[in-house]
C-alpha cells in the first residue's frame, strides 16, 4: 500500500499564493539564506586577494609570450 502524500506539491503552493505573497516569500528566503553565509576573515581575503592576483598575473606573460610567438611566425609567413 502506498501512502498518500499530504504535503502540497511547490508548484500548487505558489499557485495559491498571490503575486505579492510570493515576492514577500521570496525575500523571506533571501534573507533566511542570507544569514547563513560565512565571510571571510580579513587575513583570509588578503590572501584570496594576493592568489587572484599572482594569477593574472602569469597569465598576462603567458598570453602575451603566446602572442609575440604567433606575431613572429605570422610576420614570417606573411613578409
Amino acid at each position: 500500500m502506498e501512502e498518500a502524500v499530504s504535503e502540497a506539491s511547490p508548484a500548487k503552493d505558489s499557485e495559491k499564493l498571490g503575486f505579492f505573497a510570493r515576492i514577500l516569500r521570496f525575500i523571506r528566503e533571501v534573507i533566511v539564506e542570507l544569514k547563513k553565509v560565512v565571510y571571510p576573515t580579513k587575513n583570509e581575503l588578503w590572501t584570496y586577494f594576493l592568489v587572484v592576483i599572482v594569477f593574472v598575473a602569469v597569465l598576462m606573460a603567458f598570453i602575451g609570450l603566446v602572442d609575440l610567438f604567433f606575431g613572429w611566425v605570422a610576420g614570417l609567413v606573411f613578409s
